[in-house]
Protein backbone atom coordinates (compact mmCIF):
# COMPACT_ATOMS: atom_id res chain seq x y z
CA UNK A 1 0.00 0.00 0.00
CA UNK A 2 1.20 3.54 -0.95
CA UNK A 3 2.01 5.22 1.66
CA UNK A 4 0.20 9.03 2.43
CA UNK A 5 2.23 11.87 1.49
CA UNK A 6 3.30 14.37 4.16
CA UNK A 7 0.73 17.38 4.97
CA UNK A 8 2.74 20.50 4.34
CA UNK A 9 3.63 22.49 7.81
CA UNK A 10 1.83 25.21 8.34
CA UNK A 11 4.14 26.48 11.01
CA UNK A 12 8.31 25.82 10.90
CA UNK A 13 9.73 24.31 14.04
CA UNK A 14 10.95 28.26 15.32
CA UNK A 15 7.60 29.38 14.88
CA UNK A 16 5.89 30.81 17.89
CA UNK A 17 2.65 32.46 18.62
CA UNK A 18 3.81 34.14 21.86
CA UNK A 19 4.31 37.53 20.52
CA UNK A 20 7.70 39.17 21.89
CA UNK A 21 6.30 42.95 21.87
CA UNK A 22 3.66 41.69 24.51
CA UNK A 23 5.51 39.67 26.47
CA UNK A 24 8.40 42.09 27.21
CA UNK A 25 6.03 45.11 27.35
CA UNK A 26 3.60 43.79 29.75
CA UNK A 27 6.90 42.42 31.62
CA UNK A 28 8.45 46.44 31.75
CA UNK A 29 4.59 47.48 32.70
CA UNK A 30 4.93 45.31 35.38
CA UNK A 31 8.60 45.93 36.99
CA UNK A 32 7.74 50.10 36.96
CA UNK A 33 4.56 49.66 38.97
CA UNK A 34 6.77 46.48 40.96
CA UNK A 35 9.69 49.48 41.35
CA UNK A 36 6.43 51.99 42.75
CA UNK A 37 5.47 49.24 44.87
CA UNK A 38 8.92 48.91 46.70
CA UNK A 39 8.72 52.75 47.00
CA UNK A 40 5.41 52.88 48.76
CA UNK A 41 6.55 49.93 51.01
CA UNK A 42 9.76 51.91 52.14
CA UNK A 43 8.26 55.26 52.52
CA UNK A 44 5.10 53.83 54.94
CA UNK A 45 7.82 52.03 56.81
CA UNK A 46 10.16 55.07 57.53
CA UNK A 47 7.36 57.06 58.36
CA UNK A 48 5.89 54.54 60.69
CA UNK A 49 9.35 54.28 62.65
CA UNK A 50 10.23 57.86 62.52
CA UNK A 51 6.57 59.58 62.81
CA UNK A 52 4.41 58.63 66.13
CA UNK A 53 1.40 61.26 65.24
CA UNK A 54 -1.10 58.98 67.53
CA UNK A 55 -2.94 62.29 67.88
CA UNK A 56 -3.60 62.97 63.90
CA UNK A 57 -4.52 59.22 63.48
CA UNK A 58 -7.18 59.86 65.84
CA UNK A 59 -8.99 62.20 63.24
CA UNK A 60 -8.75 58.90 60.45
CA UNK A 61 -9.85 55.56 59.98
CA UNK A 62 -6.69 53.85 59.51
CA UNK A 63 -3.07 54.71 59.88
CA UNK A 64 -1.78 55.99 56.76
CA UNK A 65 1.85 54.56 56.92
CA UNK A 66 0.17 51.33 57.45
CA UNK A 67 -2.50 51.66 54.66
CA UNK A 68 0.65 52.84 52.56
CA UNK A 69 2.57 49.81 53.48
CA UNK A 70 -0.50 47.24 53.47
CA UNK A 71 -1.04 48.68 49.78
CA UNK A 72 2.03 48.85 48.92
CA UNK A 73 2.78 45.21 49.44
CA UNK A 74 -0.22 43.95 47.72
CA UNK A 75 0.98 45.90 44.67
CA UNK A 76 4.22 44.43 44.97
CA UNK A 77 2.82 40.88 45.52
CA UNK A 78 0.26 41.71 42.26
CA UNK A 79 3.11 42.92 39.95
CA UNK A 80 5.35 40.23 40.94
CA UNK A 81 3.19 37.54 39.74
CA UNK A 82 2.61 39.72 36.25
CA UNK A 83 6.85 39.95 35.82
CA UNK A 84 7.65 36.72 36.42
CA UNK A 85 4.13 35.16 34.64
CA UNK A 86 5.17 37.12 31.45
CA UNK A 87 9.28 36.77 31.59
CA UNK A 88 8.68 32.86 32.29
CA UNK A 89 5.12 32.43 30.34
CA UNK A 90 3.54 30.95 33.18
CA UNK A 91 -0.07 30.96 32.53
CA UNK A 92 -1.25 30.08 36.52
CA UNK A 93 0.97 33.72 37.40
CA UNK A 94 -0.78 35.23 34.32
CA UNK A 95 -4.20 33.83 35.60
CA UNK A 96 -3.52 35.04 39.05
CA UNK A 97 -2.55 38.65 38.39
CA UNK A 98 -5.16 39.52 35.88
CA UNK A 99 -8.27 38.14 38.29
CA UNK A 100 -6.72 39.98 40.84
CA UNK A 101 -6.27 43.22 38.87
CA UNK A 102 -9.71 42.50 37.47
CA UNK A 103 -10.91 42.66 41.36
CA UNK A 104 -9.21 45.43 42.15
CA UNK A 105 -10.51 47.40 39.30
CA UNK A 106 -14.10 46.54 40.26
CA UNK A 107 -13.79 47.77 43.53
CA UNK A 108 -12.35 51.05 42.79
CA UNK A 109 -15.74 51.21 40.09
CA UNK A 110 -18.06 50.19 42.76
CA UNK A 111 -16.14 52.70 45.58
CA UNK A 112 -17.01 55.61 42.97
CA UNK A 113 -20.46 54.09 42.31
CA UNK A 114 -21.39 54.19 46.44
CA UNK A 115 -19.55 57.19 46.54
CA UNK A 116 -22.04 59.18 44.15
CA UNK A 117 -25.17 57.06 45.37
CA UNK A 118 -24.59 57.77 49.12
CA UNK A 119 -23.28 61.04 48.64
CA UNK A 120 -25.14 62.79 51.58
CA UNK A 121 -23.63 59.40 53.83
CA UNK A 122 -19.94 60.49 52.73
CA UNK A 123 -20.69 64.00 53.46
CA UNK A 124 -21.45 63.08 56.92
CA UNK A 125 -18.22 61.08 56.93
CA UNK A 126 -15.97 63.59 55.86
CA UNK A 127 -17.74 65.74 58.56
CA UNK A 128 -16.88 63.48 61.08
CA UNK A 129 -13.33 63.32 60.24
CA UNK A 130 -13.06 67.46 60.03
CA UNK A 131 -14.41 68.04 63.06
CA UNK A 132 -11.97 64.41 64.89
CA UNK A 133 -9.17 66.97 62.87
CA UNK A 134 -10.39 70.55 64.54
CA UNK A 135 -10.13 68.27 68.28
CA UNK A 136 -6.63 67.19 67.72
CA UNK A 137 -5.85 70.31 65.74
CA UNK A 138 -3.12 72.03 68.31
CA UNK A 139 -2.27 68.15 69.37
CA UNK A 140 0.00 67.90 66.38
CA UNK A 141 2.09 70.03 63.95
CA UNK A 142 1.65 68.30 60.81
CA UNK A 143 -2.45 67.91 61.28
CA UNK A 144 -2.47 71.29 62.56
CA UNK A 145 -0.31 72.84 59.09
CA UNK A 146 -2.58 70.48 56.68
CA UNK A 147 -5.53 72.27 58.54
CA UNK A 148 -4.24 75.82 57.98
CA UNK A 149 -3.26 74.55 54.38
CA UNK A 150 -7.19 73.70 53.87
CA UNK A 151 -8.37 76.58 55.19
CA UNK A 152 -6.26 78.98 53.37
CA UNK A 153 -6.48 77.01 50.24
CA UNK A 154 -10.76 76.35 50.21
CA UNK A 155 -11.13 79.79 52.21
CA UNK A 156 -12.92 78.23 54.69
CA UNK A 157 -13.17 77.88 58.05
CA UNK A 158 -14.38 75.34 60.23
CA UNK A 159 -16.74 71.80 59.02
CA UNK A 160 -19.96 73.69 58.40
CA UNK A 161 -18.83 77.23 59.71
CA UNK A 162 -16.49 78.52 61.73
CA UNK A 163 -18.15 78.28 65.19
CA UNK A 164 -17.03 74.40 64.99
CA UNK A 165 -13.81 75.44 66.46
CA UNK A 166 -15.13 75.24 69.60
CA UNK A 167 -15.22 71.52 69.41
CA UNK A 168 -11.50 72.24 70.30
CA UNK A 169 -10.37 72.71 73.63
CA UNK A 170 -8.22 75.80 73.43
CA UNK A 171 -10.75 77.38 71.48
CA UNK A 172 -14.00 76.31 73.29
CA UNK A 173 -16.24 79.39 74.21
CA UNK A 174 -16.91 77.98 77.43
CA UNK A 175 -16.83 80.02 80.30
CA UNK A 176 -14.83 78.19 82.17
CA UNK A 177 -11.91 78.10 79.17
CA UNK A 178 -8.80 79.37 80.76
CA UNK A 179 -6.87 79.05 77.19
CA UNK A 180 -6.00 82.67 75.85
CA UNK A 181 -7.49 81.10 72.59
CA UNK A 182 -11.01 80.87 73.91
CA UNK A 183 -13.62 81.95 71.61
CA UNK A 184 -11.39 82.15 68.74
CA UNK A 185 -10.40 80.54 65.12
CA UNK A 186 -6.56 79.69 63.79
CA UNK A 187 -5.14 82.30 61.31
CA UNK A 188 -5.75 80.37 58.79
CA UNK A 189 -9.08 81.53 58.35
CA UNK A 190 -8.63 84.95 58.48
CA UNK A 191 -9.48 86.84 55.11
CA UNK A 192 -6.33 88.00 53.44
CA UNK A 193 -4.56 91.21 53.79
CA UNK A 194 -2.79 92.80 50.75
CA UNK A 195 1.05 93.74 51.04
CA UNK A 196 1.18 92.15 54.81
CA UNK A 197 4.42 91.73 55.56
CA UNK A 198 3.92 89.70 58.86
CA UNK A 199 1.15 87.25 59.39
CA UNK A 200 -1.09 88.14 61.95
CA UNK A 201 -1.66 85.26 63.89
CA UNK A 202 -3.90 86.08 66.61
CA UNK A 203 -5.83 87.79 63.68
CA UNK A 204 -9.16 85.01 64.47
CA UNK A 205 -9.09 86.02 68.85
CA UNK A 206 -12.65 86.47 69.89
CA UNK A 207 -14.12 85.42 66.33
CA UNK A 208 -16.71 83.05 67.36
CA UNK A 209 -18.46 85.46 69.58
CA UNK A 210 -19.74 87.66 66.82
CA UNK A 211 -22.06 87.00 64.46
CA UNK A 212 -21.84 86.00 60.83
CA UNK A 213 -22.11 89.79 59.55
CA UNK A 214 -19.82 91.20 61.89
CA UNK A 215 -17.30 88.04 61.60
CA UNK A 216 -17.15 87.89 57.96
CA UNK A 217 -15.32 91.12 57.42
CA UNK A 218 -12.60 89.38 59.55
CA UNK A 219 -12.47 85.65 58.82
CA UNK A 220 -14.27 82.99 56.03
CA UNK A 221 -17.14 82.09 57.64
CA UNK A 222 -18.43 78.99 55.30
CA UNK A 223 -17.50 76.03 56.11
CA UNK A 224 -15.18 73.54 54.34
CA UNK A 225 -17.29 71.12 53.51
CA UNK A 226 -19.36 73.04 51.27
CA UNK A 227 -16.33 74.51 49.76
CA UNK A 228 -15.04 71.36 49.12
CA UNK A 229 -18.23 69.83 47.64
CA UNK A 230 -18.44 73.36 45.19
CA UNK A 231 -14.75 72.14 44.20
CA UNK A 232 -15.34 69.31 43.03
CA UNK A 233 -18.47 70.23 41.02
CA UNK A 234 -15.90 72.48 39.09
CA UNK A 235 -13.09 70.37 38.74
CA UNK A 236 -15.33 67.22 37.30
CA UNK A 237 -13.34 67.05 34.63
CA UNK A 238 -10.25 66.94 36.13
CA UNK A 239 -11.31 64.44 38.56
CA UNK A 240 -12.49 62.39 35.82
CA UNK A 241 -9.03 62.50 34.41
CA UNK A 242 -7.57 61.55 37.27
CA UNK A 243 -9.76 58.79 37.86
CA UNK A 244 -9.41 57.81 33.96
CA UNK A 245 -5.59 57.82 34.58
CA UNK A 246 -6.00 55.55 37.21
CA UNK A 247 -8.04 53.02 34.95
CA UNK A 248 -6.21 52.75 31.63
CA UNK A 249 -3.25 51.10 33.46
CA UNK A 250 -4.98 48.32 34.88
CA UNK A 251 -7.17 47.97 31.80
CA UNK A 252 -4.03 47.59 30.08
CA UNK A 253 -2.71 45.19 31.89
CA UNK A 254 -5.50 43.07 32.23
CA UNK A 255 -5.28 43.26 28.18
CA UNK A 256 -2.03 42.54 27.92
CA UNK A 257 -1.81 39.73 30.56
CA UNK A 258 -5.19 38.75 28.20
CA UNK A 259 -3.61 38.19 25.18
CA UNK A 260 -0.56 36.62 26.41
CA UNK A 261 -2.30 34.23 28.62
CA UNK A 262 -4.16 33.52 24.77
CA UNK A 263 -1.18 33.18 22.99
CA UNK A 264 0.45 31.00 25.17
CA UNK A 265 -2.08 28.35 24.94
CA UNK A 266 -1.99 28.46 21.22
CA UNK A 267 1.70 28.01 21.63
CA UNK A 268 1.28 25.01 23.94
CA UNK A 269 -1.38 23.78 21.50
CA UNK A 270 0.99 24.18 18.73
CA UNK A 271 3.63 22.33 20.76
CA UNK A 272 1.28 19.10 21.24
CA UNK A 273 0.00 18.80 17.66
CA UNK A 274 4.06 18.64 16.59
CA UNK A 275 4.44 16.09 19.18
CA UNK A 276 2.20 13.81 18.27
CA UNK A 277 3.02 14.15 14.36
CA UNK A 278 6.71 13.66 14.79
CA UNK A 279 6.37 9.83 15.28
CA UNK A 280 3.37 9.59 12.77
CA UNK A 281 4.85 7.91 9.79
CA UNK A 282 2.34 8.81 7.38
CA UNK A 283 3.06 12.81 8.41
Amino acid sequence: MARRPRAPAAYGEDFSFVSPLVKYLLFFFNMLFWVISMVMVAVGIYARLMKHAEAALACLAVDPAILLIVVGVLMFLLTFCGCIGSLRENICLLQTFSLCLTIVFLLQLAAGVLGFVFSDKARGKVNEIINNAIVHYRDDLDLQNLIDFGQKKFGCCGGISYKDWSLNMYFNCSEDNPSRERCSVPYSCCLPVPNQAVINTMCGQGMQALDYLEASKIIYTNGCIDRLVNWIHSNLFVLGGVALGLAIPQLVGILLSMILMSQIKDQIKLQLYNQQHRADPWY
